[in-house]
């Protein structure tokens, strides 16, 4: 059974925050670490790939942090796993006949099926999931005090 990275899990899950919390202002690196009990050292590097690829766009200055490049109908699962997954270096490991003739054929089959399944679910849909179970922002308050 395919299985998603922690670090391809870790950068779907900062998409979708910052997508839920950027909401006329950018998110925070540090705020959004915050949020998953994350250090923000670990967290910067997957945000700044996500940038470099066009997910997300980085802004600077004091209040500055993370927004969606493009419109969350415009940005599925797959391409967010692509960047994280395609940023780490591949080690040269010679691999047995079997596992080259074999193994990966099988597996490359049931993970191109994996992807074309996660191409569906864009961001929207996750977004749309996290407002109706309660993880999306908090209404403001307005307070009527004079």
């Amino acid at each position: 059974m395919p299985r998603l990275s922690d670090k391809s899990l870790l950068a779907i899950a900062a998409v979708v925050d910052v997508a839920i919390h950027a909401r006329g202002a950018p998110v925070a690196a540090k705020a959004l670490a915050a949020r998953h009990s994350l250090p923000p050292r670990r967290l910067e590097p997957v945000l700044q790939a996500l940038v470099h690829a066009g997910v997300l766009k980085g802004v600077r200055g004091p209040r500055g942090g993370y927004e969606l490049a493009r419109e969350r109908r415009r940005i599925s699962v797959a391409q967010i796993v692509r960047v994280v997954e395609g940023s780490e270096d591949e080690k040269d490991i010679i691999l047995p006949v079997l596992v080259s003739e074999v193994v990966q054929p099988a597996v490359a089959a049931a993970e191109s099926t994996f992807d074309a399944a996660l191409d569906e679910v864009t961001l929207e849909d996750l977004c749309r999931s996290a407002d109706t179970s309660g993880h999306g922002p908090e209404p403001e308050r307005i307070d009527f005090t004079i």
